[in-house]
């Protein structure tokens, strides 16, 4: 689909398309797309032979491109085939709590090139995109942030959180529970299939993950590396089984190098789909010979491991930061898409500066469930609510006395905001492993 619009000015124009392909090879349009995003993250180049690859996989997950062309003619700029400003989005399923499963509107690869920024163009693109994906029928977005100021005005908010963990796994290293099962050393390119395979039942007990695009099997099996489609030779892979011989668990890692001291072993992935798997994992990754730390950026905020080891001082968070951000689009449909493990009734009213999700509405939560009743414009609330604030609320990664504190529900009475807390309550904090 092609769709052409003019902004700040004429010579602008907009375009959607799919990741394309002429046979084996990538359009030109895809190829110049992915030039002005390689610019925009500061990656080299991508290689010609390489752009097939990510062709395949931007098609496999479905994937809208969005460019913004400028053909005004200018002697020596760049080429008017590369995008002055780019986007992209794909719908993949969102854990909502209880084993539900919530189709989101997921945006990525979102850059506007240096000579047009302050021209509106990022507003353009999240506003027609977002009233598109409204109308098809989709209840939430989502993205993951470079930049954590850029996203809350357009109704984003921090919704899962992760922290950055290194495990001493020298002598004081051991857990309190016996082995259960047993883990293996696994050929990488296995988990190109067991993984997915994995993740899809990680993915279905762990409230906030999200589901994955084509390239997460790639990358965890060793096929592609981070930085281009190519074999990284690097990749070690484990896997849990379980006392029936059922995989339930794996872990993909590398070693930082002889030259890093303390000697440390990096998670690039680890997906369990239970409890006693993630323990037995960490088990296995405890006892590498010569490693000194392990160390991995997406450990949960919630973290059982140091309540398992033997000295939890071993285990240090050495920083956090947010994962998912979260934008309502149709209150109605997330609403009651979610599992609530609180009860209540409120009458909320939701502040929304683009008008997607504005309005009031009368939610009530009982038994896990929740039916939401839009109200007329005169009805009385309890309290209003920003829309990126509920967006950091949805999951239940943050309390709303917690926002309260922070000034985020002005004006609303303890009253109102103990309803609101009760009502969003999880028994779990929610966690996502998953980029895009």
């Amino acid at each position: 689909m092609d769709t052409n619009a003019t902004t700040a000015s004429s010579t602008l124009r907009i375009e959607q398309f799919p990741a394309e392909t002429e046979g084996d090879t990538p359009s030109a349009r895809f190829q110049g797309w992915f030039d002005a995003v390689d610019a925009g993250f500061h990656e080299s180049s991508t290689e010609a032979a390489h752009l097939a690859e990510y062709a395949k996989g931007y098609a496999a997950d479905n994937r809208v491109l969005w460019g913004i062309y400028d053909d005004e003619p200018r002697p020596g700029v760049w080429s008017p085939d590369i995008p002055v400003a780019t986007y992209a989005t794909m719908v993949n399923s969102m854990n909502v709590g209880g084993g539900r499963l919530l189709d989101a509107h997921q945006i990525t690869a979102v850059t506007v090139r240096p000579t047009h920024r302050r021209r509106g163009l990022l507003r353009r693109l999240i506003t027609s995109d977002l009233e598109q994906a409204a109308r098809s029928g989709l209840g939430i977005a989502a993205l993951t942030a470079s930049e954590a100021t850029i996203y809350g005005r357009f109704g984003f908010g921090a919704a899962t959180f992760t922290r950055e963990v290194e495990v001493d796994v020298q002598e004081r290293f051991g857990l309190r529970t016996p082995p259960a099962g047993t883990v293996e050393m696994a050929d990488p390119a296995s988990l190109q299939q067991l993984g997915p395979e994995i993740f899809a039942r990680f993915h279905a007990r762990t409230p906030g993950s999200v589901a994955r695009q084509y390239a997460y099997a790639k990358r965890i099996s060793g096929q592609w590396g981070n930085d281009k489609p190519e074999p990284d030779k690097s990749i070690r892979a484990a896997v849990h089984y379980d006392s029936n011989g059922m995989p339930q668990g794996y872990v993909s890692y590398r070693f930082a190098g002889w030259s890093k001291e303390p000697y440390t072993m990096k998670i690039v992935d680890l997906a369990a789909a239970s409890g006693e798997s993630y323990r037995e994992l960490w088990r296995y990754l405890g006892s590498i010979d010569l490693v000194q730390r392990i160390s991995w950026s997406l450990a949960p905020v919630e973290d059982p491991l140091p309540w398992a080891l033997q000295d939890g001082r071993g285990y240090a968070a050495k920083s956090a930061e947010d994962v998912l951000w979260l934008r309502i689009l149709d209150p109605v449909k997330a609403f009651q898409a979610r599992h609530y493990d609180g009860e209540g009734r409120l009458a909320l009213e939701i502040v929304d500066p683009l008008g997607l999700a504005a309005g009031r509405f009368l939610l009530e939560a009982a038994g896990g469930n929740a039916r939401v009743q839009p109200l007329a414009a005169d009805d009385a609330v309890d309290l209003s609510v920003d829309v990126d604030v509920l967006g950091s609320l949805y999951l239940g990664g943050v309390t709303a006395g917690t926002l309260a504190a922070a000034g985020r529900l002005p004006g609303a009475t303890a009253d109102a905001v103990g309803k609101l807390e009760r009502i969003f309550a999880t028994t779990a904090q929610p966690y996502c492993i998953t980029h895009f």
